[in-house]
């Protein structure tokens, strides 16, 4: 199945609002916004599939005018079923001058023989702001099965005036690779990655922040890094993906004081 989504922003007397809203099955949109006065967007990617399935191909495409402030949510994890050919997932984001946009995804839960690739890239210009994770599980692991995917592949590319900045590529191939060996997983079941990049504020002075909170969670291990651009990229491997999505929201909240 060919699954299209295309969300189109504008913004005027100070707030964003949905200039496009284009979709077809089984994606619907849905505005959650709670507060009105205030000049950002917040949309529900609702999905009436049980996940994603033996080749799905799924074409997002994400536009933000300048100014204008969108935060899109899913709406629970999402779930990559047994595939016999593959599925994937293409995503493109194009923010304008001064816009925001926040994209913090449910975790993906790959099934047994599920085969999916998804590659992401955004465009950023002048003084954007950009937050946006992922977080890849093992799969069912109460159902025993672990790591008993057939491959999952995720690239993102951020540019900057159409100059590629960040790369980030996430290749899990259970059959070929170790995933315990040392500079894989090393015996964590799930990672998290984050990505900010803020063009009007010092990011890096939330480094320590970030650093003293994810210090007091459990069974956790994380690193942040700098990035090229005004930014920061933060991972983390657990072995829940609840704990993992947790943290990711707190980060977002730190990073928005």
């Amino acid at each position: 199945m060919n699954v299209e989504l295309h969300i189109k922003t504008g913004f005027k007397n100070n707030k964003t609002y949905l200039e496009t809203g284009y979709c077809t099955q089984p994606f619907k949109i849905a505005n959650i916004t709670e507060d009105k006065t205030k000049g950002d967007l917040q949309l529900m990617l609702m999905n009436a599939s049980p996940g994603i399935l033996d080749n799905d191909n799924y074409n997002i495409k994400i536009e933000l005018s300048e100014y204008s402030s969108l935060e899109l949510k899913t709406q629970s994890y999402q779930r990559l079923f047994t595939m016999h050919n593959g599925a994937t997932q293409y995503f493109e984001a194009h923010l304008a001058n001064y816009s925001t946009f926040i994209y913090m995804p449910h975790p993906l839960v790959p099934h047994e023989l599920s085969n999916y690739s998804t590659k992401n890239r955004i465009y950023l210009q002048k003084y954007c702001t950009l937050l946006w994770s992922d977080i890849l599980t093992c799969g069912r692991k109460l159902n025993g099965e672990a790591f008993k995917f057939t491959k999952l592949h995720s690239l993102t590319e951020i540019y900057f005036n159409n100059r590629l900045m960040i790369k980030e590529n996430l290749f899990l191939e259970p059959n070929l690779i170790n995933l315990n060996a040392i500079g894989q997983l090393e015996n964590y079941s799930h990672q998290a990655s984050l990505i900010y990049v803020n063009g009007t504020i010092n990011v890096n002075d939330f480094s320590e922040k970030i650093n003293v909170y994810l210090s007091k969670q459990h069974n956790i291990v994380f690193g942040i890094s700098e990035l090229q651009l005004n930014g920061l990229i933060v991972r983390v491997l657990g072995q829940k993906a609840e704990q993992l999505y947790d943290c990711l929201k707190m980060i977002a909240l730190i990073l928005e004081t």
